[in-house]
């Protein structure tokens, strides 16, 4: 191997560490995504001081510098790390919708449950039962 051939790798291996790690980052970007949307509702949830509202206005920020900038940025590594941003704030938005959609059906659960259960207690008379019997 020359010393010319020796030169051109080590000229190459940069640009090869490189490509290797932005395919590992491509491949495993929605993985990254889920997993900061999971910390994020962590902290949403155990924290008292972070609410969902602060999930959405944080995510509104990030979101549209992905949509604005983060699509054209120049680095492979920097678009798809702004991408990995948008779409854990997005996720992070989705589940904080549906804990509130949630919440409400649990609300509306409940209310029906009580609602039955009062038209039970009122229509299920003590004495029907002893006339039956005796």
């Amino acid at each position: 191997m020359s010393d010319e051939q020796t030169a051109e790798r080590a000229a190459q291996a940069p640009g090869r560490q490189e490509r290797s790690r932005q395919s590992w980052l491509w491949a495993n970007r929605l993985k990254l995504a889920i997993a900061i949307a999971v910390i994020e509702g962590l902290v949403v949830a155990f924290e008292k001081d972070f609410s969902r509202i602060t999930v959405i206005v944080i995510a509104i920020p990030v979101i549209l510098f992905y949509l604005l900038a983060g699509r054209t940025l120049e680095t492979r590594i920097a678009r798809e790390l702004s991408w990995i941003l948008a779409m854990s704030q997005a996720l992070a938005v989705v589940a904080a919708i549906l804990a509130v959609i949630l919440s409400w059906i649990a609300l509306v659960l409940v209310g029906v449950f009580a609602v039955i259960g009062i038209f039970l207690l009122l229509h299920d008379r003590p004495d029907r039962v002893a006339r039956r019997g005796g």
